[in-house]
């Protein structure tokens, strides 16, 4: 195929330009989704006539199917063909979307929900496995940072995006909008984007080994957000253990299998499993953080859609203008205090959140009120997210780096889908509570320290484990995507290539 073999592709290629722009495409549809569904919320709510629970589930369906399927799609990929199982992902993803756009209920909406978390995990570590198979060894780099930036820039304006057509065409075109990018994308990606898959791979899927998981992720979720309506009722106390001995199950399939989907061996490295917790603990804050805060600012705030995305803007911003530097910066001084100050400064945005109250939706409020805590929250998030994924890259050899970075990426989804399932149960939210300013507000004020707390934790866990090796690994592998804005789980790491097959191989 010459320029366009697998691995022959040079940056700066007109067959370059192409397979980046129908990766970020396909990428930065699933990202978009995974932040802009916050901002909608009240106006889904409002229109479909749903209480708290089902905007829960919103949220939730997708990242449970995302998080639980999200390393089994990569593995997909490498041995049936990338391109294959991404131009799926993408028209599985742009297909889910449009029942949502036309979804006439809100159990509707949450299925097709499940569906686009499906093809988000097709598609997600499938775009930038592309990259990866598709370069020359010389331009890979170069071609990861064009991808990264240009889904950074994506992630950054996603909310201010989600808002605009909340207010404008209506919420609904959250998940419309994706159908023509799909129509945009997959032909771009079957005419230019070469074949290839990872000969190497063998032995058979841990299909069992997702499905436990995700099970058990349904079934402790389930119990947490129905608990506010039904109480410590028969249902909710047997979903919650059945979800618990779910995940028991899982761990021991996961140690007897032959090609586990989740090593146990991971996590025999201290620093990855320290890390991970890190993990659990930054991305289950901010996972109830943007959930309720999105709400907190339109309900109480007195905020439009567009004005509560615009409000967010701030964080992805920062992110966007700073990762790299700060990425930068705790190569040369070590990932312990990077880890250990940024959870602090987001715990001080989200308690700064308190200030934000009825009226701070004029210029002097926002200054006054809003601003200083999502900038706080987004220095946080510059000082701990690339340092996150550096350290845990760094805990395991080059040819484990994809896989650490799934087990961490799909580990930040996990704790979100959690945090916004626990929240409302934990602060007393009822039903309806997000129809009523006076009794949102409060419970609010209840939420936002149990975010800052858990961030807390995560400082404390980072400051007594996290240690910077006396010399590097030499096998250890570095982050390619140094820019990014990931609010909702940190950056995937491409995997070390290890020889893609040409089409027809």
């Amino acid at each position: 195929m010459g320029e366009t073999s697998a691995g022959r592709i040079r940056a700066a290629s007109a067959a370059g330009r192409w397979v980046v722009l129908t990766t970020v495409l396909g990428s930065t549809m699933a990202l978009l989704d995974s932040t802009v569904i916050n901002v909608a919320l009240p106006r889904i709510g409002e229109d479909l006539g749903t209480d708290l629970a089902a905007l829960q589930w919103t949220v939730n369906a997708y990242l449970l199917t995302l998080a639980g399927l999200i390393l089994l799609g990569g593995a997909l990929g490498d041995r049936f063909g990338r391109r294959r199982v991404f131009v799926v992902g993408v028209v599985w993803f742009a297909t889910a979307s449009l029942l949502c756009g036309v979804a006439p209920n809100s159990t509707v909406l949450i299925i097709a929900r499940a569906l686009q978390g499906v093809g988000g995990a097709m598609l997600t570590p499938g775009s930038l496995a592309l990259i990866q198979a598709s370069f020359h060894p010389d331009d890979r780099a170069r071609a990861v940072g064009l991808w990264s930036g240009f889904g950074g820039v994506g992630a950054a304006i996603g909310p201010f995006v989600g808002g605009w057509l909340v207010d404008g065409p209506g919420w609904r075109w959250v998940f419309l909008i994706n159908v023509p990018v799909a129509a945009v994308c997959v032909p771009v990606a079957l005419r230019h984007v070469p074949e290839s898959r990872d000969p190497h791979v063998h032995g058979r899927f841990d299909v069992l080994g997702a499905v436990l998981g995700a099970l058990a992720l349904a079934l402790v979720t389930y119990a947490l957000i129905e608990a506010p309506a039904q109480g410590a009722s028969a249902v909710v106390i047997a979903a919650a253990v059945c979800g618990v001995l779910m995940a028991a199950v899982f761990v021991q399939v996961e140690r007897v299998r032959a090609e586990p989907m989740l090593p146990p061996s991971m996590f025999e490295s201290r620093q990855f499993t320290a890390v991970n917790i890190v993990t659990l603990c930054v991305y289950g804050a901010l996972g109830g953080y943007f959930f309720l805060s999105a709400i907190q600012l339109q309900v109480v705030a007195g905020y439009s859609a567009l004005g509560a995305g615009t409000a967010l803007l701030p964080t992805t911003v920062l992110m966007l203008l700073f990762s790299a530097s700060s990425g930068e910066l705790a190569q040369r001084i070590g990932p312990r205090i990077p880890l250990t100050v940024g959870p602090l400064l987001a715990a001080t945005g989200m308690l700064l959140m308190l200030r934000v109250g009825p009226g701070d939706a004029s210029p002097s409020g926002y200054v006054r009120d809003v601003l200083p805590a999502v900038g706080a929250l987004g220095l946080g998030l510059v000082t701990v997210v690339a340092p996150l994924t550096a350290t845990v890259l760094a805990s395991v050899d080059t040819a484990r780096a994809g896989l650490a970075s799934g087990i961490n990426n799909a580990a930040a989804r996990a704790a979100g889908l959690i945090a916004v399932a626990a929240l409302p149960l934990l602060a007393g939210m009822g039903p309806e509570a997000y129809r009523d300013a006076g009794e949102f507000a409060a419970t609010f004020r209840r939420a936002m320290p149990m975010c800052a707390g858990l961030l807390v934790l995560g400082s404390v866990i980072a400051w007594a484990t996290v240690r910077t090796p006396v010399a590097p690994r030499k096998d250890a592998a570095r982050p390619e995507c140094t820019v990014h804005c990931g609010v909702s789980a940190p950056p995937l790491e491409p995997a070390p290539e290890t020889g893609p097959e040409p089409d027809g191989a």
